[in-house]
């Protein structure tokens, strides 16, 4: 039996609901009455979504289509970055939007020292693009959760691995 138990505190999306998100948004892109015959497309390549419009003003309201197709399937507003628009051909517009993932070193060492101010007991170190968390207590490592929770960071978090 370990003497101590952990979890991982993680920024990820799930791919597969990522996908059914962007086809569920070019779905009602071919369908909606203000974008049906405008030169309007969406795509997902690896790590990013490129919006594709005739002007910027469908090029937001794509992007707004995404957020809602996005919150109905769980996914975080946060995981969205967008870049500036630029000019393509055929009169068009083009925005890409990165999809973000992993926690950046300043943002863990923050987290982490916000964690060892609060819950002294508790150990937090990097690992990577994630933070693992140890204590003795679960119901400590709870509150650690609790407590992230109710932080406003510029990525979205999950918490796995608890053991």
């Amino acid at each position: 039996m370990p003497a101590s138990n952990s979890f991982d505190v993680v920024s990820e999306y799930d791919k597969q609901e990522m996908t059914n998100t962007v086809d569920q948004t070019d779905r009602e892109i071919k369908t909606r009455y203000d974008l049906k015959d405008a030169k309007c497309s969406i795509t997902l390549a690896d790590e990013k979504i490129e919006l594709t419009a005739e002007s910027e003003y469908q090029l937001n309201t794509i992007y707004d289509l995404l957020q809602s197709k996005a919150i109905k399937r769980g996914i975080s507003l946060k995981v969205f970055k967008r870049d500036k628009v630029e000019d393509a051909s055929g009169g068009t517009v083009r925005q890409t939007i990165e999809l973000v993932k992993g926690i950046a070193d300043d943002l863990a060492k923050q987290i982490s020292k916000q964690i060892r101010e609060a819950f002294p007991k508790a150990q937090s170190q990097i690992q990577g693009e994630s933070l693992r968390v140890t204590s003795k207590s679960r119901d400590e490592l709870q509150e650690i959760i609790t407590f992230l929770k109710g932080k406003d960071y510029p990525v979205a978090l999950q918490f796995n691995n608890f053991r």
